[in-house]
């Protein structure tokens, strides 16, 4: 973020990003601000755990495979999963043949930073406010290690614009991320769904198929995700 199931287990035992999910058959919880451990923790569940207000991780998870952003030959500092680099690196190559180079606003963020992160933008714009535009530690899909905030090359902070998806680079990104298994957490016009503001730069890596299926679907990754979990409880 800014500023700063036999079925289960042929699924699981897919790579991660490439789970399917089907429309849930208990409502999408609300935006409740609470402390729920999240039911997928494990490192290997990447493409399954959701965190949100409600959901968290623990607060000593931290990926052990963290590398530099700069092995996808992007710009702008921070870490990822190893396994999102590939990706990564084919988006932003892609993005540069378009015309519009990319760079990492913010990508990994530690229960400790987000701590401090948090705090920042309480003291900023007030506890209610931060609650939409900031996660309270242990809640950021950054603390995954497979979600990155992005800006255009050489550009300012993607949240200094009113709305960076409206900019010819943020607009290439918000059209062809999913083709490279990333998703827009939290699009436009789904706060009360997402339980966050609107973030046109913060992109989930969730792989290929999951990807193309919220795209396909014009779902959220919330909801998305919300679907795998329920699928889970439904097991005999």
């Amino acid at each position: 973020m800014r500023r700063f199931l036999p079925f289960l287990l042929a699924l699981l035992a897919l790579p991660s990003g490439m789970a399917q999910s089907t429309p849930s058959s208990a409502p999408l919880p609300t935006c409740e601000v609470a402390d729920v451990p999240t039911a997928f923790t494990g490192y290997d569940q990447w493409g399954l755990t959701l965190v949100d207000t409600h959901f968290l991780l623990p607060a000593g998870y931290s990926p052990p495979d963290l590398v530099p952003t700069s092995e996808a030959g992007i710009g702008g500092g921070g870490e990822l999963r190893a396994f999102v680099i590939p990706h990564l690196k084919a988006m932003a190559e892609a993005a540069a043949a378009a015309g519009h180079p990319i760079a990492v606003q913010s990508a990994y963020r530690s229960y400790q930073t987000q701590v401090t992160t948090f705090q920042y933008w309480v003291k900023v714009d007030g506890y209610a406010y931060a609650l939409k535009t900031s996660a309270r530690p242990g809640h950021s899909e950054h603390q995954l290690g497979t979600t990155l905030d992005i800006r255009a090359k050489g550009g300012q902070a993607p949240w200094d614009f009113q709305d960076w998806a409206a900019t010819p680079t943020g607009a290439w990104v918000a059209e062809n991320a999913w083709r490279f298994g990333f998703a827009m957490s939290y699009p436009k016009g789904y706060e009360s769904e997402t339980c966050y503001a609107y973030e046109p730069w913060h992109y989930r890596y969730l792989g290929a198929a999951a990807a193309k299926e919220i795209h396909d679907r014009g779902i959220t990754t919330r909801a998305y995700l919300w679907g795998l979990e329920q699928q889970h409880a439904a097991k005999p």
